[in-house]
């Protein structure tokens, strides 16, 4: 669904040594520092229809400036995998997890393994708040013909 944008992440012994706190190099100033968020699971996410049309725009502005490098809105691969049909296919705890946990759904779910597998490239973390995720989500409800 959501894996592969580019970016590899550091080795296990070097994740270790690192925080989610960790401060930059000079060189590196101005860059964010690494967030992962917690856990959503499934019953988190509450769907309604009509979208909120604030969210949905919202949600295309993070796309436009995060994701459409590696995600089209067909179902065209580039890099990553296209989004169209994805909210049909996925649940919504599980793309929301995509977006903001990519190392933990690619180290114990099945799906996200086999995404890894056919785009050849892990999602580098996006530094995206549950939030903002959740207005993501919206845009894809709508990409896939919510009203």
């Amino acid at each position: 669904m959501i894996t592969a944008c580019g970016g590899g992440e550091p080795k296990s012994d070097e994740k270790s040594a690192e925080s989610s706190t960790t401060e930059k190099p000079a060189d590196q100033a101005g860059t964010e520092t690494e967030v992962h968020g917690t856990e959503v699971k499934p019953g988190d996410v509450k769907l309604e229809t009509p979208l909120n049309a604030e969210w949905v725009t919202a949600g295309k502005g993070i796309y436009d400036m995060k994701c459409q490098s590696c995600h089209k809105l067909t179902d065209e691969r580039v890099v990553g995998p296209g989004w169209s049909g994805v909210t049909k296919r996925r649940e919504p705890h599980w793309i929301m997890n995509m977006i903001t946990n990519v190392d933990m759904m690619l180290e114990k779910d099945p799906e996200a393994q086999k995404l890894l597998e056919q785009c050849l490239v892990r999602m580098p973390n996006q530094n995206i708040s549950q939030d903002d995720a959740r207005k993501i989500l919206e845009f894809m409800r709508q990409n896939d013909g919510v009203k």
